[in-house]
């Protein structure tokens, strides 16, 4: 073997150790590398992307909700008093009628004739009365016998007064304003006492009746407004507390309040359903979250709250609700980043990423 053989020879020999000894060291630094830069990319994934709202105080109203129904301002079925075939009807189905219009007519001869036939009876027992008050005063008869035909006048002008007064009977009128329903009867009817003719109803202002728990008594009074809503418009209606029932049902044990509205177009009819809201009191400086950020326990509530980067859980005492939301009145404050999605995946000190939602 010559000389430069030998050399090639020594050196494979010394590279194949040289790549023994750092191969493997090499290999072993390229693999610690790549999970550095995994580890990495982990920690930046774990961050728990949520939803999250500043708080802002605002007002809050203390809204009890009810339910009731609406009922005529003055309502009456019209009937009649005396028997009678009807004679002119004066009014049309669903017309508006004014106090005191005349709405029916029952034939009134016979009662007519009554009374002329009084008066007749009436104009004979003056001329009566007058000449034995010119006798009376000349001695001629006695006082008993004045006093008798004045009685009988008196008894003749009394019983025109009753045949009148049952002659207003067989003439029906509107007792209020209002607005006239569907006629029971047609002319030449045979009308007994008692027999319907027709409704009548006064809807401007209408009445709201409905019931709140009796527990709410100190809270309710007089003059304190209400709003509503029927099944047949979209609008919201406004009204007024004018009378509370002195006394809670012993049933229900509920307590039974009237409120009225204006009702000017006739939108509102006797018998709808209402659907109340009555404001008992208002804060003006509330905190208010969504319900789905609180988070209940056994001993009390809690929150999350967003602060340097990680959340933070805070116990907290809440008050009234409405339909989304809840009122915070311990444990809270105005500033406060609250989390408000991710309640099952949150823990203490979890680091999130956090998109601001605008107050709700």
């Amino acid at each position: 073997m010559n000389a430069t053989v030998k050399k090639i020879l020594i050196a494979v020999i010394i590279l194949a150790a040289l790549g023994f000894i750092f191969y493997p060291r090499f290999f072993s630094n390229n693999e610690n590398e790549a999970p550095a830069t995994e580890n990495q990319s982990d920690k930046t994934n774990k961050k728990l992307p949520v939803s999250a709202l500043v708080l802002q105080k605002g007002a809050l109203n203390n809204t009890l909700r009810s339910t009731g129904s609406l009922l005529a301002n003055e309502s009456i079925e019209l009937k009649a008093e005396v028997s009678g075939i009807v004679e002119s009807i004066h009014f049309k189905e669903g017309q508006k009628v004014k106090k005191g219009q005349l709405l029916l007519t029952i034939n009134d001869d016979e009662i007519l004739a009554e009374i002329e036939k009084l008066k007749f009876t009436r104009k004979l027992n003056e001329d009566i009365t007058d000449r034995q008050q010119k006798l009376l005063a000349k001695e001629a008869i006695s006082k008993e016998e004045y006093e008798t035909a004045m009685t009988t006048l008196n008894t003749t002008m009394a019983d025109i007064k009753v045949r009148e007064a049952q002659l207003n009977k067989h003439h029906i009128r509107a007792p209020f304003s209002g607005i006239i329903g569907l006629r029971e009867i047609s002319v030449g009817s045979s009308l007994n006492p008692g027999d319907r003719i027709s409704n009548l109803y006064s809807i401007d202002p209408i009445k709201i009746d409905f019931s709140v728990p009796g527990k709410y008594i100190s809270e309710v009074s007089a003059g304190d407004k209400i709003s509503f809503s029927t099944d047949s418009y979209e609008e919201t209606f406004n009204g007024e507390i004018y009378a509370i029932e002195p006394r809670i049902d012993p049933k229900t044990r509920s307590l039974r309040i009237r409120a009225l509205c204006s009702n000017d177009e006739n939108k509102l009819l006797p018998g709808q359903f209402a659907k109340i809201n009555l404001t008992l009191s208002t804060y003006e400086s509330a905190l208010m979250i969504p319900t789905e950020a609180v988070i209940p326990e056994l001993n009390g509530k809690k929150v999350f709250i967003y602060k340097n980067g990680v959340a933070e859980a805070r116990n907290v005492q809440t008050g009234i609700r409405t339909a989304d939301k809840v009122q915070v009145t311990e444990g809270l404050s105005a500033g406060d980043t609250v989390l408000t999605s991710g309640a099952l995946q949150l823990k203490q000190g979890l680091p999130v990423n956090i998109q601001i939602n605008s107050q709700p």
